[in-house]
Parts: structure tokens; C-alpha cells; sequence
């Protein structure tokens, strides 16, 4: 079987999940500790999703550490189909709540001015936050093309 670049079990996995987690686990403190993010409720789905992500990646990321360390092949039919419906429904929930909250920034910041006449909000902060958020999807974008085109050649 061909090795493609982010396969599970090699090194390039382990560097797109590492990324993944990172991307997300950053993504998820911004958006906690900025005040005020429970105005908008694609702000609290950003959180839960990207508290998912961390937990997905970072075990799919131990995955890889113990295959690499102990040179197991993961290229099965099993783990695999696993891997791709886990990553699509992630990449889509991820994708959603990015989305969802840049939509939200938007109309804070330029339709209503909210973010100019409340400054107990961090809009800042916000948006820092969601730009991780698609820097982690992007990264999940990637292993997710990466895994179904491996199951693809099984």
C-alpha cells in the first residue's frame, strides 16, 4: 500500500494530529478565559467542539506515538473506516462552529458596532479564538482528505 503524507502510524500523522490538538487546545483557552463569550451561542459551540477536536486528535495522536514506537501498521479496513467517520464528523462540527462564530463577529463588529459600545466584551479575543479554529480545521481538513483516500485503496 502507498504511504501518503499524514498517514496514521507514521510521523507526518502524528505531526497533523499534534497540530490539530495544539490549534484546537489554543483556540479552546482563548475563547474560555475572553470575557463575555457566553453572549452568543455559536461562541459556547466553539468551545464544545474545539474541546472535542482536542480530545479526537489527541488520541488519534497517541495512536501514532504507540505505533510508531512499536512499528505497528494501521493500515486496516477497521481502523481506518474508524478514523474517517471520526474526522468527517469533526471536520464538519469543527468547520460549523467556526463558521457560526465568525458569522457572529461579523455582525458584532460590523452591523451593530456592539464590540465598540460594550467593551466588556472581548472581540479581540474572539477572533484570535476563532482564527485558530480554522487553522485547527484546516489541519483536520487535511487528515480527513488523507484518511479517505487511504480506506479508499484498501
Amino acid at each position: 500500500m502507498k504511504s501518503l503524507f499524514g498517514s496514521p502510524g507514521k510521523l507526518s500523522g502524528l505531526v497533523l494530529r499534534t497540530s490539530q490538538c495544539l490549534f484546537s487546545a489554543a483556540s479552546l483557552a482563548v475563547m474560555a478565559t475572553a470575557s463575555g463569550f457566553s453572549s452568543a451561542t455559536s461562541f459556547s459551540f466553539l468551545i464544545a467542539t474545539m474541546g472535542l477536536e482536542v480530545l479526537w486528535s489527541f488520541g488519534l495522536a497517541c495512536l501514532d506515538i504507540h505505533a510508531l514506537i512499536f512499528k505497528k501498521d494501521l493500515h486496516n479496513h477497521i481502523v481506518l473506516c474508524l478514523v474517517v467517520i471520526g474526522d468527517w464528523v469533526s471536520a464538519i462540527l469543527s468547520l460549523s462552529a467556526a463558521c457560526s462564530s465568525a458569522g457572529v463577529m461579523i455582525v458584532f463588529i460590523k452591523d451593530t458596532d456592539i464590540c465598540r459600545t460594550q467593551p466588556t466584551l472581548a472581540c479581540d479575543a474572539f477572533q484570535i479564538s476563532i482564527a485558530l479554529a480554522f487553522l485547527a480545521w484546516f489541519f483536520l481538513a487535511v487528515s480527513s482528505y488523507v484518511m479517505f483516500w487511504l480506506l479508499a485503496n484498501i
